[in-house]
């Protein structure tokens, strides 16, 4: 396999931020998507800034040749009903379905700290503390992969600081107790790296049940400040915590990373999604530093 069947896409949250849209506030829509096409990507999320006009959106798309692979979907399995869920993960459903894409993802923010620019990460995050809670949620994600398969599309879990799914512990829990046909991992390593685990080895052990791909790096020297600072995910995110694979002020192992790939059956998107403040770090700028690497690596 050499990533024959893999395509690249970047997330505009590079560009505009949706949990902190003072990030980026001044970016418009078609600078992000304009410079997401000059960096040399073909595909892209969905962002806060993205007309919900499928129509408007489709026009906008075709004009820089990128399409949608995915868009977050916000979980509360924990904090809402199941009938809840399954309503607003099925208008999502509506819209991806339109917009030609395969994958819906997004993490559990019902009981999640990652929003909260106050709450310590590590100390605040989010927890399933029974295992009538865990039975709970992992059957209502069961029932939404269930609803995602019957419209041929997958349902990609997203593990993320802050979250009830952070560590490789947990995911362990979340695919042991849901169905491999109707849930999926949207794997991100710098999730896993900011969560203490080794992302090259997690790649390893969950690439088979692998629907979407993130790939960030993270600044050392911030993670440490986290931990020594007790401090929130979002304020992490300011102060630079994330950066772009190929960025040297990076620690991930990429070369290592993109082996297990090239060794898997994996197909599909492998999408940058690296969050900074885009006054500090331009997008397009380091858009380019990471399809340059990508390139290096991979040849696409």
């Amino acid at each position: 396999m050499n990533f024959e069947n893999i395509k690249l896409g970047v997330a505009p949250i590079n560009w505009t931020n949706d949990d902190m849209p003072e990030l980026g506030g001044e970016n418009t829509f078609e600078q992000c998507i304009s410079e997401m096409a000059l960096a040399g990507f073909t595909g892209c999320e969905v962002g806060n800034k993205f007309p919900r006009d499928t129509e408007l959106l489709k026009k906008a798309l075709d004009l820089r040749g990128l399409q949608i692979c995915n868009q977050w979907n916000s979980y509360e399995l924990t904090t809402k009903s199941l009938e809840e869920n399954i309503k607003n993960f099925t208008a999502l459903l509506d819209f991806l379905e339109t917009m030609g894409a395969k994958v819906i993802g997004g993490g559990e923010v019902g009981n999640s700290c990652q929003g909260e620019m106050t709450v310590p990460v590590f100390e605040g995050k989010g927890m399933l503390n029974t295992d009538e809670e865990w039975k709970s949620f992992t059957n209502g994600l069961n029932e939404l992969g269930k609803i995602a398969r019957s419209r041929g599309m997958k349902l990609a879990f997203h593990h993320h600081m802050g979250t009830c799914i952070q560590t490789i512990a947990e995911t362990d829990r979340l695919m042991a107790e849901t169905d491999p046909e109707n849930v999926f991992l949207n794997y991100d390593c710098g999730h896993f790296y900011f969560a203490g685990e080794d992302p090259v080895e997690a790649l390893k052990k969950y690439i088979g049940r692998t629907a979407h791909i993130h790939l960030k790096d993270i600044r050392p020297n911030v993670l440490q400040r986290v931990h020594d600072e007790k401090l929130s995910f979002l304020t992490a995110v300011k102060q630079g915590v994330f950066t772009v694979p190929g960025d040297a002020e990076g620690c991930i192992d990429f070369p290592a990373l993109f082996d297990v790939i090239k060794e898997s059956d994996y197909q599909g998107w492998i999408v940058l999604e690296a969050e900074q403040d885009p006054a500090v770090a331009n997008p397009l700028e380091y858009a380019i530093i990471a399809r340059k690497f990508f390139k290096k690596l991979t040849a696409i």
